[in-house]
């Protein structure tokens, strides 16, 4: 017998499951382009606290709000993977690597590791 809200279930979980793969690979081609890539939602406080952080620092972050992007959605459920279903956003990565959300770059930054990843990837020079 056929049930056709079944079939569109797995149509729809099936094109669903292709975003999240395009939206991951279109993260890494992000993450690849710049030092440091900032994936952000503009309303964000902490995002926002992210971006001073960095901008205070003398660094240049590349900064995608997921907000202002029609697959914005779909790269944040694919950067809520890579984080292994950790907290949210802001995520930032240094040098094309996955450095984390707000409390991992927060936990670099007082621990002194901040500075030498930034200068590795060429994002600071000082």
């Amino acid at each position: 017998m056929y049930y056709p809200q079944a079939a569109s279930a797995v149509a729809s979980e099936k094109w669903g499951a292709y975003y999240v793969v395009a939206a991951a690979e279109k993260v890494e081609r992000l993450a690849a382009e710049n030092a440091v890539v900032i994936f952000s939602v503009s309303t964000c406080c902490m995002c926002h606290a992210v971006k001073r952080l960095f901008c205070g620092m003398g660094v240049s972050p590349a900064v995608y709000e997921l907000d202002e992007d029609p697959r914005g959605k779909d790269m944040e459920r694919a950067l809520h993977r890579l984080l292994g279903g950790a907290a949210g956003l802001p995520v930032v990565f240094i040098g094309g690597k996955l450095v984390g959300a707000m409390d991992r770059v927060m936990a670099s930054h007082i621990n002194g590791s901040l500075v030498p990843l930034l200068k590795e990837a060429g994002a600071l020079w000082l």
